[in-house]
């Protein structure tokens, strides 16, 4: 994936959005309700159906594959037949066992945390494993405020502090407070992506969810926010802000795809499988 390439010429309104989440690919037996193999199969149709649509580009909401990158190969060859660009994130099950530097370029991706402007709509790309037990390096800055996080949630009695939950980390929070403060200046609208969703708070939520949603608030530009992760997928309004988890490929027999329209003042996601249709009025 290049930031830098057009992500097309689509002329079209609404603008349209491809919609994938936890793929979770690997080559091994299925677990429980977990289909791995079968993902493969089911990206392959959710390619050749976002192909006939009129896509400006696709996002990918992070695990990718099940147990790191080995995996990896196979799914971004799929991702690669989209005729529109795609866009991905990391998840927790992306991550090695042993820390890797950069990991993000082995994702085709060129950074951990982006943005993207098309049109007057500003699309936000989070890091949310920033601060976890599977992604800072022993020693690091970040491996102290991810410790230091984690003791303040415990003391809360906060059920997120889980080892595949993580959260933002202070470097990336003034960075997306200086992108809203810009969309807020440019009168653009704002959907911001993340693999761990904010809210409902049912222990998948991001560790520091609430310093986030309070940032979105303020912001008018923030229209809605997608996330993952919890693969039966959500949804919470909350201050006129639509939250949204997006159901998992992986768990299901069927397949879980879809694609969103951006009008205005509403958004559309339009499910295949079992991700859910919905019609969302924005702020």
């Amino acid at each position: 994936m290049n930031l830098s390439k057009s992500v097309g010429q689509v002329q079209d309104k609404p603008l349209q959005i491809g919609l994938i989440a936890d793929i979770q690919y690997a080559d091994k037996e299925y677990g429980k309700s977990r289909f791995y193999r079968s993902s493969i199969q089911k990206l392959e149709e959710a390619v050749s159906y976002l192909n006939q649509e009129s896509i400006l580009f696709n996002v990918v909401l992070g695990d990718l594959v099940d147990e790191g990158p080995k995996d990896l190969a196979p799914i971004l060859s799929r991702l690669n037949e989209l005729n529109a660009p795609h866009f991905n994130l990391l998840g927790n099950h992306d991550y090695p066992k042993e820390y890797q530097n950069k990991l993000f370029k082995t994702f085709e991706m060129d950074k951990e945390y982006y943005s993207l402007v098309k049109e007057d709509w500003k699309f936000i790309f989070l890091n949310s494993n920033e601060l976890s037990s599977y992604a800072v390096k022993k020693g690091s800055k970040l491996e102290k405020e991810y410790t230091k996080l984690k003791s303040v949630l415990s003391t809360e009695g906060r059920q997120n502090v889980q080892d595949w939950n993580g959260g933002i980390g202070s470097k990336q929070l003034r960075w997306l407070e200086k992108e809203l403060n810009s969309a807020d200046k440019k009168g653009l609208k704002v959907i911001v992506f993340s693999h761990h969703p904010f809210l409902p708070e049912n222990g998948l939520e991001t560790l520091n969810n609430r310093v986030l949603i309070n940032l979105f608030v303020k912001h008018k530009a923030v229209k809605a926010v997608l996330s993952a992760h919890h693969h039966p997928g959500n949804f919470e309004m909350y201050k006129s802000i639509p939250f949204i988890t997006l159901e998992g490929m992986v768990e299901t027999k069927s397949n879980a795809f879809g694609y969103m329209s951006l009008f205005p003042d509403k958004l559309i996601i339009h499910g295949q499988g079992r991700m859910t249709t919905r019609e969302v009025s924005l702020r």
